[in-house]
């Protein structure tokens, strides 16, 4: 039977073409973002990560850069989008990953919340083990087989699936799951990952839609790793959430507390480095919200408690 194309499956399908104007955003994007920061040194460092589990009834979250995390409980790790690029074609990497990948603790479960470069970095997978294997939206088993993972995982939308006492739950998202341009059938999409009292939600790549109020719905969440940055695409399309939208996003979702992503690793939109953050601590403090945005650097985690709840 022929592949279903998700454009006329599902209704978050942002598609692939480039909207009118993509000329001159290109033309902008490579002469300010790409080729500026060729020659530019890395900043950041990379740490040792901490081995010892958290407490019982603790989540340690570090931030890697970009979408890249690792989510330590008393009793697993996860480990969700790992990207240790130097360079993705022409992209530098414009800030160093947070942890020595060659150091981290046991993984139970990878996560891959799409097959884009960015985030399904088959290098960086080849390096990485776990025990349960790999988990990646339906479609793109086949991109990581022969990466040593001796279990292979594909999850449809809303799909969950039990380790002992940890639950992933597979979220919709806005976006597209396309590798390549002719590969579309591949799904995409988020994550919740709960351990014991513990929600944790881990966005993918999505533009905003409403979508996210059905997520809140469907499940509490503590703690949203929310993108915020290459919302200003150069092809135009609608495929990132701005940090207006990942706030609102955020509000809809009820999660108790936001953490952001995907900003300030790779220059993948027009918007100036500095702008994604700045932008989301503004409307926070124009919401009232600053207390519940929690900005992370690369390579430090930090320990939340379940239940969690946010100041009133």
């Amino acid at each position: 039977m022929p592949k279903k194309e998700p454009s006329k499956a599902r209704k978050d399908y942002a598609g692939i073409l480039p909207k009118k104007g993509w000329v001159k955003r290109n033309i902008h994007f490579f002469g300010k973002r790409i080729f500026a920061q060729v020659f530019k040194r890395r900043l950041g460092s990379t740490n040792k990560p901490v081995l010892a589990p958290p407490d019982k009834g603790v989540a340690r979250i570090t931030w890697i850069g970009h979408a890249s995390f690792l989510l330590q409980f008393a009793d697993h790790s996860v480990l969700v989008d790992p990207n240790w690029a130097g360079w993705h074609g022409i992209v530098k990497r414009q800030r160093q990953p947070g942890l020595d990948i060659r150091l981290l603790p046991y993984i139970d479960l990878v996560l891959v919340s799409h097959a884009h470069f960015d985030h399904l970095h088959k290098k960086s997978l080849k390096i990485v083990d776990s025990r349960e294997g790999i988990v990646v939206p339906k479609g793109s088993g086949k991109l990581v087989r022969k990466l040593g993972f001796h279990a292979v995982k594909e999850m449809a939308i809303w799909d969950e699936l039990i380790f002992d006492d940890l639950t992933i739950i597979h979220t919709p998202a806005h976006h597209w799951g396309a590798r390549y341009i002719h590969d579309t059938h591949r799904d995409y999409g988020g994550y919740i990952v709960k351990a014991g009292d513990l929600s944790i939600f881990h966005c993918g790549d999505s533009a905003y839609f409403d979508g996210f109020t059905e997520i809140g719905k469907r499940h509490h969440i503590d703690v949203a790793l929310m993108p915020i940055g290459a919302y200003n695409a150069p092809s135009g399309r609608d495929v990132h959430m701005n940090p207006e939208e990942a706030v609102k996003a955020f509000q809809e979702l009820g999660a108790e507390f936001m953490i952001p992503m995907h900003y300030r690793t790779f220059p993948l939109g027009n918007e100036p480095d500095h702008e994604p953050e700045e932008r989301l601590l503004a409307e926070a403090k124009r919401l009232g919200l600053e207390e519940r945005i929690i900005i992370l650097d690369e390579g430090v985690g930090i320990e939340l408690e379940g239940k969690l709840k946010s100041p009133e």
